[in-house]
């Protein structure tokens, strides 16, 4: 474990874009431009206050990071592009915040963007070994391989054992599906807002027993973006105090030998959540039993059975049984992806992690007011990616208070945690580089985006 910071990070702003179906009739560059704005705004700053700059994506050529960054400014800070999975957002996340805890920035802004391709996630690089190649073959000497996607096959075998371990049933993970289905309906981003009752679920076609087409994740084009500032940067503008968030625990894990136990449950990086939660947990000095809200990784919803356990939201071997109580939804012990999580809300993965970041900061702000987890004071973010690397934070509002009855004071004009709106012309101006932008450099971005809007 690194040192522990000698300074708070705090999230001061956050921007979506709507998580849509891959077609290619969006570009990165749109998908991030329309985010940085939007995290820009809602922070209150201008781009010539950003000090460094990350960019995650996992499908694009080097440098995408600079093509997006540019069109805000040209201010020769340091950009940096980052690929960790399906954790590469919230890994800019953890980079921003090490770099203003320990005094290398005191603003960085985060842009995750993803323009994905249709259908199951493929391996572009057919000529060299596959990094997931020994996880691969793992689950071939010990669970078998069907022509289902891969990664449904090893997150479904995860839920197998889970079941054959702990009694867990079918229709416990249908349940966690169609409770992720009905949070979509109000998150205006999300790339399904359809409801579905249990019944559907379980009869949607198979993909890979015990998951359902309806229990995988989509993939999906979408854009988010963070504002991590310091104290310093804080308290110089104690009027936003009220909204920032302050990252008050959060650890980045990779695996431990136990990858390889032959458990399918270990397989799925089990042991690195676990650790990751943990640590964090204890940075912030909280109990999983004090967080009301958490956002996890269920890109299938056998990921999510298995990390509740791993979070230690429920007893070991209990996570079934949290399902059935109701206790993973609205009037239950903790509310799990009130956006839906990606099983509804999409996965483009790039920005998935940001995306989870930016739902929690509208939750404790009290921002989210058509399905607010009232009462929270801390809230809990988890974000895999196989390979693996695992990254789980912790926040909590930085005047100490809770969300109850917290007034919306967005300075756009709008609720954007209730309403996916755009922005004005003029507004993007206010934020964009003063001292150095370039009209080439932006091209017809801006208009292509004003024109979805």
């Amino acid at each position: 474990m690194g040192k522990k910071p000698f300074s708070p990070a705090y999230v001061l702003g956050v921007g979506l874009t709507k998580f849509v179906k891959p077609r290619g009739k969006i570009d990165y560059t749109e998908l991030g431009f329309e985010a940085g704005i939007k995290a820009l705004l809602d922070a209150q700053i201008n781009y010539d206050d950003v000090d460094q700059g990350v960019a995650c994506y996992c499908y694009g050529d080097s440098t995408c990071g600079q093509r997006v960054f540019y069109q805000f400014g040209m201010t020769q800070i340091p950009i940096y592009n980052v690929n960790n999975n399906c954790s590469t957002g919230s890994t800019g996340l953890h980079m921003a915040r090490q770099a203003v805890s320990h005094g290398a920035a005191d603003c960085v802004m985060v842009v995750g963007f993803e323009k994905m391709f249709p259908g199951s996630l493929q391996s572009f690089f057919k000529d060299r070994t596959n990094p997931t190649g020994t996880t691969a073959e793992m689950m071939k000497e010990t669970r078998g391989v069907t022509n289902a996607p891969g990664a449904a096959q090893m997150f479904g075998n995860a839920g197998r054992e889970y079941m054959e371990r702990y009694g867990a049933e079918a229709k416990d993970f249908a349940e966690i599906a169609r409770i992720n289905h009905a949070h979509s309906a109000k998150n205006p981003y999300s790339q399904f807002q359809d409801v579905y009752s249990l019944d559907q679920i379980l009869s949607a076609p198979t993909v890979h027993d015990p998951l359902t087409k309806l229990q995988c994740c989509p993939t999906s084009d979408g854009g988010a973006s963070a504002i991590i500032v310091s104290e310093a940067f804080l308290a110089a503008r104690p009027h936003l105090r009220s909204q920032a968030i302050v990252i008050a625990g959060q650890c980045l894990a990779t695996d431990a030998p136990s990858l390889f136990n032959r458990s399918a449950i270990s397989l799925m990086g089990f042991d690195m959540s676990q650790h990751a939660a943990k640590t964090a947990l204890a940075e912030a000095g909280v109990s999983p039993r004090g967080v009301k809200v958490c956002e996890l990784h269920d890109c299938f919803s056998a990921n999510e059975m298995i990390t509740l356990d791993a979070l230690g939201l429920c007893e070991p071997g209990k996570a079934h049984e949290m399902v059935r109580n109701g206790d993973i939804t609205y009037g239950g012990r903790c509310v799990v992806n009130p956006s839906g999580g990606l099983i509804s809300k999409g996965h483009p993965l790039g920005a998935t992690g940001i995306a989870q970041c930016a739902e929690l900061v509208w939750q404790l702000r009290g921002w989210a007011t058509n399905r607010l987890v009232t009462g929270a004071t801390v809230a809990l973010q988890h974000n895999l990616g196989l390979g693996g690397a695992v990254v789980c934070t912790v926040y909590k509002r930085a005047d100490g208070q809770s969300n109850d009855d917290i007034s919306t004071a967005s300075d756009v004009g709008y609720n954007p945690a209730v309403e996916a709106r755009g922005f004005t012309a003029a507004q993007a101006d206010r934020v964009r580089s003063r001292r150095s932008r370039s009209a080439w450099a932006l091209g017809d971005t801006e208009k292509k985006v004003e024109a979805r809007f």
